[in-house]
């Protein structure tokens, strides 16, 4: 299990490097978005993969001498190993931790969605708050602060940019992400991974927007008005100020279709590598017919050693040895 663990991780930290080094400042977005959810099922899935082969030996026919095996008893202390126990209870913990502070912060969405007013609009269901808020989604579900909503004060574009995150279904990706956390709670990596995931969605936004025909720099000042550091739930999609710097340069790059072909492809030897290096290797040994190899007769000595707290070695019934 521990190997596994650490071919997974390892894994996970090449497909995450080549991502930050070749993927995450492209505007292949839609494909950077299947790339970061099947990286982590690949690196789960690679370890597993099991390469057989076979390798055949001939029979060996052992030729004993007449010599008497001497009997050797040896008493073996039992100890008991407590560390199994110890790291499954933290593993246990930790799980636990995880698991309350995600169905926490799922419940504190739910309640928000029964307790407040809502507003249908087509497709998308706006969810009217009192207090001051950034606009963040959740599926279908869009927040926003009542008063801006009843005032008409939301720009059209950020309308758009969360309507693009619900009908995208960018929270699929967030929850799947969130519970693999849970369960793997002890790889630092997956809190990098789940950044990286929001902020390709923030990329599709506002792609989105921008090609419904909003012109970049008035889009950009609307979201540094809506953006802050304010606290949204972690489930939930919003305009986080932290971002904006890298939305932005993001915004004007146009990865032109060679460098999307070439990026791409290396894409091959990556993983080609990786299934190699981090696969399992099985040998089977068949025996080959018609031949045999003989051992030597010149066995000079064989020593055999009992364990006397074994039952067979207690009863001394088994083999007919009497204890000298």
């Amino acid at each position: 299990m521990e190997l596994y663990l650490l071919k997974s991780a390892a894994c996970l930290v090449l497909f995450f490097a080549f991502y930050k080094l070749f993927l995450e400042n492209t505007s292949i977005h839609n494909f950077k978005r299947f790339y970061l959810s099947g990286s982590l099922l690949a690196s789960f899935l690679i370890p597993l993969i099991t390469f057989t082969s076979y390798v055949e030996v001939s029979p060996i026919i052992p030729v004993y001498s007449e010599v008497a095996p001497q009997m050797i008893f040896a008493e073996t202390e039992k100890t008991i190993n407590y560390w199994p126990f110890v790291l499954w209870t933290v593993y246990g913990l930790g799980v636990l931790f995880f698991s309350v502070k995600f169905f926490r912060n799922l419940f504190s969405l739910i309640q928000k969605i029964r307790k407040n007013p809502k507003y249908k609009n087509t497709r998308f269901i706006n969810i009217l708050l009192n207090e001051k808020v950034i606009p963040h989604t959740f599926f279908s579900y869009i927040f926003l602060n009542k008063t801006q909503f009843e005032n008409h004060e939301i720009p059209a574009e950020v309308m758009l940019h969360e309507e693009t995150h619900a009908r995208q279904k960018h929270s699929l990706d967030v929850i799947f992400v969130e519970l693999l956390q849970i369960v793997f709670w002890f790889n630092p990596l997956f809190y990098f991974i789940k950044r990286s995931i929001k902020l390709n969605h923030e990329f599709l936004a506002d792609r989105a927007v921008l090609n419904a025909g909003a012109e970049t720099s008035n889009y950009q000042k609307i979201l540094l008005a809506f953006s802050s550091n304010a606290l949204t739930p972690s489930l939930a999609h919003s305009i986080n100020y932290s971002s904006i710097k890298k939305r932005f340069t993001v915004m004007k790059t146009h990865t032109s279709k060679r460098a999307i072909w070439f990026r791409s492809l290396l894409l091959l030897p990556l993983l080609s590598l990786l299934i190699y290096g981090f696969s399992t290797k099985e040998v089977l040994i068949e025996q080959a017919e018609n031949s045999a190899i003989f051992a030597s007769d010149t066995i000079e000595d064989i020593r055999i050693v009992i364990d006397i707290n074994s039952p067979c070695a207690r009863c001394r019934s088994c083999s007919g040895w009497s204890r000298r």
